[in-house]
């Protein structure tokens, strides 16, 4: 037997353990999967961000293909015009448009994530 007790003791350390939540924790996660009220206000949440992004992207697309007609019939024989404003100072503004739209998206859906983890 060692003579002095402390150098019998080895000190462990490692990364803190989860403290236990006490039974009252609030959980969205679980409200959401339980279909609760609170559960239906956070996914009710979700659905108008995403409704407000398509509204926008399609005000936006009714302002850029709206007027179209209106142009091309103030100029009748102007086939290279149509072709030009289709094919060029159409395309990259679409383009835009969607790249802009996804990535919205995709910020509203990691923000409700984020919002309902269990953190």
């Amino acid at each position: 037997m060692p003579a002095d007790p402390a150098e019998r003791r080895v000190t462990v350390t490692g990364p803190p353990r989860r403290s236990r939540r006490s039974p009252g924790y609030y959980r969205p996660r679980t409200e959401i999967d339980e279909q609760t009220t609170l559960g239906h206000t956070y996914v009710r949440s979700l659905m108008r961000s995403q409704l407000r992004v398509a509204l926008v992207v399609f005000a936006v697309l009714v302002l850029l293909v709206g007027p179209l007609p209106l142009v091309f019939a103030a100029a009748p024989q102007a086939r290279r015009l149509e072709w030009l404003v289709l094919g060029f100072c159409l395309y990259a503004p679409l383009i835009l448009l969607a790249r802009w739209y996804v990535r919205r998206t995709e910020r509203n859906e990691e923000d409700f994530v984020r919002l309902v983890e269990d953190r």
